[in-house]
């Protein structure tokens, strides 16, 4: 019995280390590949803004957006809604320039805090910048 507690250990051990680094490569790729989505849809969203808003870009948003659905936390998909809403009120139409400023940084902070747990900025820290 006194060999048997010495194995039994050991195979426990290598049982919960096995675990643990499954679970943390799971988590890591998972976290990733959420980044990288996010990152399409980032730069997609510049089909709302400025000299660099076109039809076919706001398109191919709204289908990473539909795709969203599959990943994002809550607060993302919230925060695009809030922003899909304020294009249909605003019958394709420029929204006001602070609205679609504060849609557009919302989103992009939710990712953040998706991805990183939390933030001191606010949506005003995030800018696309037009270029001519």
């Amino acid at each position: 019995m006194s060999n048997l507690l010495p194995v039994l250990t050991l195979l426990l051990g290598s049982m919960l280390t096995y675990y643990f680094g499954v679970r943390a490569k799971k988590n890591e790729a998972a976290h990733k590949y959420k980044e990288e989505q996010y990152a399409k849809l980032l730069i997609k969203l510049q089909g709302f803004v400025g000299a660099t808003a076109n039809a076919k870009t706001k398109r191919e948003f709204f289908e990473e957006q539909y795709k969203s659905w599959l990943y994002c936390s809550d607060e993302v998909v919230e925060a695009m809604n809030h922003m899909v809403r304020l294009v249909i009120d605003n019958h394709g139409k420029e929204p006001e320039p602070e609205a679609g400023r504060k849609a557009i940084g919302n989103i992009v902070l939710a990712m953040r805090k998706d991805l990183h747990g939390k933030t001191s900025l606010d949506y005003k820290a995030f800018r696309y910048t037009d270029v001519h």
